[in-house]
């Protein structure tokens, strides 16, 4: 199998479920926005020292595959829920507590691996700004909207604990 189908070459892709759309429509920019938070979460993980945040970052990712799944299918069972969700508040509330309390604003960089999920955490608030836009036209669920959004969050915190490993 070749990795070009030449099928959109006219500007036009397929989503999940099938339908034709075209390639900058807002479900698509949403869906490739998620993508591209994958691969950040994917240089972050490679960067981090952190065993139990590289590990915490690979579980993520693999909830990023669902998440576009479900944002690239239209009319399809959700793929998100609240368990997801209340996984990632758990998961925030646990790294949340082991960090000493935030005095400051962050400057992103202080280590390669911090400073990658603090990119990846740009491209989350962006995923999310994408995802709204799609939700004012047509159908999103609102567990995957509000997942994006402690996605970011976890992002944030997850930073900070990297941040901390070099110490």
């Amino acid at each position: 199998m070749k990795i070009y189908t030449k099928t959109g070459d006219k500007g036009e892709t397929s989503l999940y479920s099938g339908q034709r759309v075209p390639k900058d429509s807002p479900r698509v920019e949403a869906y490739g926005t998620i993508d591209e938070l994958d691969s950040a979460l994917g240089l972050a993980r490679a960067l981090c020292a952190n065993q139990d945040v590289r590990g915490t970052v690979r579980h993520l990712q693999q909830l990023l595959w669902a998440a576009m799944a479900e944002v690239a299918t239209l009319g399809g069972q959700p793929r998100i829920t609240q368990a997801e969700i209340a996984d990632l508040e758990q998961t925030i509330d646990k790294y949340d507590a082991a960090l000493p309390p935030l005095t400051a604003f962050v400057i992103p960089g202080d280590t390669p691996g911090g400073g990658a999920l603090d990119l990846a955490r740009t491209v989350a608030r962006r995923a999310e700004r994408q995802l709204w836009r799609v939700a004012r036209a047509e159908p999103v669920a609102e567990p995957v909207l509000v997942f994006v959004n402690r996605l970011s969050d976890l992002c944030f915190i997850l930073a900070r604990a990297e941040n901390e490993t070099k110490r």
